[in-house]
Formats: structure tokens, sequence, C-alpha cells
């Protein structure tokens, strides 16, 4: 594992592992830095997500630090789902909720406002009545007066905010390296489209060249730069537009990590590239229903493996299978919580024949909602199978539990499970076909045998390097750090 920055000391050690030290010259920026953050007037932020859950919840632990610093956010949500999002706001006398209706879209479930409410397929359709909110987000602006908005798929918000002279942050729950290894960079001066073949290889001055991808996963990433997203618009071109005519450009991460990305992405867009830090999750308010305690609580620490396989993209129905024999096959005691399969009403019905019978009593296949952080904290939870989002790669990082990862379809999750499997080697991969990407339940079992057996070289390595990574990252200087110079960096923006 090799994670430096110019900020940074580091000692070698085995397996071409660092471990990060502080110089005092970066303590003494870390403090400069608080203090400057300190004295400045407070902002008046606008953020405007996504209409997806996984979007709207981290933008608004982002809003809880930023308000924890004294700034004023304006935080736009559609209407019903505020309910859903009240708990997690811990400042309500800095961060105030703007509830917007979503115009009703033909083809949309009659209450649809996110993309919780709808199968994948209907996902761009939430993104046309997300475009259908613009006149509505323009009148907002103009009574709310911010001096910044933070958004991240409505293409069109640049040019309004410029109009009204707003600054615009175009801000990705997701961590730099993806966008800099999918985005515009060199290889587009090309004139013709991409094919699979240009995908293998990272861009001109791209500052990595250790991520490899299988022949399914290339057409995957071909294909989605062709994927209508609402509006007759590319999804890669909502993207694109947004990478280019924001003012500067936010995301997820720190400097220490992500750093050689964020330069590199400075490079190819010409403008300020700012990382807010890992947005570790605050402490729950909240604690775990008696029903989890009471059967997690029936198991020895650190023996449960756990699996989730993301809120909005369901397996289909041979994988969804395939993961939960696999998970039967390891003999550990399993808590899976899943979407239904495509084509089904619930969970249930697409178990394996015997499935239930067979796992009564350490294994539950779970169709509904779970609390992933509190789960995730519970000392009986000894693995985590992972789609590989960002905001769950978090979670699971600052707990104890060992990665598994098996990513979804999408091309940050992909480039997330190289990048935590090769470079920072801290979980491992689940085995999939070149061609078709499918998996086994012999490859699930194998891996989470793998991580979970104390005696197995691959294994204890990336224990080491997950326990090193944690501890790093909850230091008490990271993330007030990050967030400080954040903040000092949306300042200058002005």
């Amino acid at each position: 594992m090799a994670l430096l920055c110019g900020s940074c000391t580091a000692v070698p050690r085995t397996h071409n592992y660092y471990i990060l030290l502080l110089s005092s010259e970066t303590q003494q920026q870390i403090t400069q830095a608080a203090m400057d953050a300190a004295s400045a007037a407070p902002l008046h932020i606008a953020i405007f997500p996504w209409f997806a859950m996984g979007h709207l919840t981290p933008n608004l632990h982002l809003a809880n630090k930023l308000a924890k610093r004294g700034h004023r956010i304006s935080f736009i949500v559609p209407q019903r789902t505020q309910t859903k999002l009240q708990h997690l706001n811990l400042h309500p006398h800095l961060i105030t909720f703007i509830p917007i209706k979503v115009p009703h879209v033909h083809g949309l479930p009659r209450h649809a406002e996110t993309t919780s409410d709808v199968p994948f397929s209907l996902f761009p359709l939430i993104a046309t009545a997300m475009d259908h909110t613009q006149k509505d987000i323009e009148l907002l602006l103009r009574n709310l007066k911010p001096q910044i908005v933070f958004f991240d798929f409505q293409h069109w918000l640049p040019n309004l905010t410029r109009s009204l002279g707003i600054r615009s942050v175009m801000y990705f729950i997701v961590y730099p390296l993806s966008t800099a290894y999918l985005g515009k960079g060199p290889r587009q001066d090309q004139g013709r489209e991409l094919t699979e073949l240009d995908l293998m290889e990272p861009p001109k001055g791209f500052p990595d060249s250790s991520f490899k991808f299988q022949l399914h996963e290339l057409r995957f990433l071909v294909a989605t730069r062709k994927l209508e997203f609402g509006s007759g618009v590319l999804l890669y071109d909502r993207l694109q537009h947004s990478l280019s005519s924001a003012d500067a450009i936010g995301f997820k991460g720190c400097r220490e990590i992500d750093g050689p990305y964020a330069e590199y992405l400075e490079t190819v867009y010409g403008k300020p590239v700012l990382l807010s830090g890992p947005l570790l999750p605050e402490p729950p308010n909240s604690t775990l229903e008696e029903k989890w305690v009471a059967w997690l609580g029936g198991f020895n620490p650190g023996s449960v493996v756990f699996c989730t396989y993301g809120s909005e993209s369901p397996l289909p129905q041979n994988q969804f299978q395939e993961l939960l024999l696999g998970l039967e096959l390891t003999g550990f005691p399993f808590l899976a919580a899943f979407k239904p399969p495509d084509g089904f009403e619930s969970s249930e019905e697409a178990l394996p024949e015997g499935f239930r019978e067979r796992v009564e009593g350490r294994g539950i296949a779970y169709g509904g909602w779970v609390p992933q952080q509190l789960i995730l904290g519970h000392p009986s939870i000894g693995c985590f199978i992972t789609h590989c989002g960002a905001s769950s790669v978090t979670e699971a990082l600052v707990n104890r539990c060992q990665l598994v990862l098996l990513p979804g379809l999408g091309g940050d999750l992909i480039i997330n499970a190289r990048m935590l499997s090769r470079k920072l080697k801290v979980g491992v991969e689940v085995e999939k076909g070149e061609e078709d990407g499918f998996f086994t339940k012999e490859s699930v079992c194998k891996v989470v045998k793998t991580v979970m057996d104390d005696e197995n070289e691959v294994g204890r390595e990336v224990r080491e390097n997950h326990t090193k990574l944690r501890n790093f990252l909850i230091s008490d200087k990271l993330e007030s750090a990050c967030v400080d110079s954040f903040c000092q960096q949306l300042q200058d923006l002005l």
C-alpha cells in the first residue's frame, strides 16, 4: 500500500506498505488552515443533489461537516423525501431543508420522487423530472441568494448560476479516481468514439498504470457512454458538460490518497478540484433494533458475514441465488439484505429451493432496508460483502470487518474494487468470468474464507492493511484538516 503526498513522510514496510506520518510542516499547515477557516465569514451554500438516497444522504453528511464550521446550508430535497433525511440533520439551526415538488413525468408512478421509488429502468425518467424543476430552482436561487451551489447531474445548472452571479461546484460523492480514468482525458482528442481497446489503458498523463479491466467490464464502460439518461441527454454528456462548465469540481477524498488524481483532473479541466475529506459517517443518533441486536448477539465476535448489494441495483436472479448459495457454503452465520431480483415482488420468491430451511438459525436473507452503519459496527460482524459504492466502502473501512469486494455495474464501483484490492490491498475481490462477468457460489465462498481465516497469508495481509488504513482515516487531525482546507478553497472561489 502506498499512500503518499508531498505533505507526508513514508516509512517502507513489507508488501510495499507504508505508514503515513504527518510531518511538522504539515501539522503547521493544518493549524493554519483551521485558523483561516475559523476567521473567514460564514458561507451560504445551496446543495442540490441528484434525486437518489445514495446521493442525498452523503451530501447531507457533507452539509453537517460544513455547518459544524458555521456555514449556512440550504438543502434542496424532494417534498416527501424530507422525512427520510430529517434525523440525519445534526445542525437544524444552520441546515434548512428546501422542499420542492418533483414534476410528474409520463411513465413514472404518481408519487415517485427518487430512484429508490422505481426500478433501474425508470431512472432516466427521474432525471427528466429533475430537469423539469429548472424554473423552480431558478426562482428558489433568486430568493435564497446563496454564494455557492453544489450539484451533480444537473448539467444545466452552471449556466443558470452564472447568470445569477452564483458560483457552482459539481460535487461528486465518489472518489476522483474513476472520473480521472473515465473522463474527458487526452485520449478523447482522437475525434472518434472510444472502444474497449481505448479503455484498456489509462489516458496519457494519468498518474497510475496499474488498473486492469476484464472484457465484460470494458464492454459495459463503453456502453455507458451511450446511455440516455433523461430528457434525451446521454449520461456521459451530462457529466462532461457539468465538469466543463462548473466553476470548480469537488470530490469525496483526501490529498494523501486521492491527490494525484485530483491534480490530474485540474490539468484536464483547467479549474480547481477540491477534496472534502473522506466523509466519515457521524456517530449514529439511533440504536440497532432489538430484533437485530438479539440475532447478532447469538454469535461469536467477528464470526458473522454481512452482505448488502446496494439499495438501487438488484442482481439478476441467477446471481442473486449464487450469492446466497455461496454464503450457505461458507458455513458461517450470515445476514444478507437485497432488493428482489427483477421480475420478483419479494426476495422470498427468488430464494433457491430449500434454502431457508437449510440455513435456519444461522442465516437470514432479508428483503427490506437494514441500518448498514449500525450493523457494521456490531462486534459480531467479521466480514462485509459490498457492491463497492463509495459510501459503503467508507463505512466499512472505519469498522473492523474484513472486505469482500463484489462490484456492481458502474464505472466507479469497478474502479473502487480495483483500488481497494490491488492498490490499497485492504480487501479481496470475488472472481468473475472474463466474458460474462458472472460469479459462482464457489468463488464467493473462497473469498469469504480467505478473509476470515487468520492463518491465510492473503487474508492476513488485507487485515493488516485495513487496520493501518482505518487508523489513518479515523485519526484526530485528518478529516478536520481536509474539511478546513475545503472550506478555505470555497472561500477562494469567491
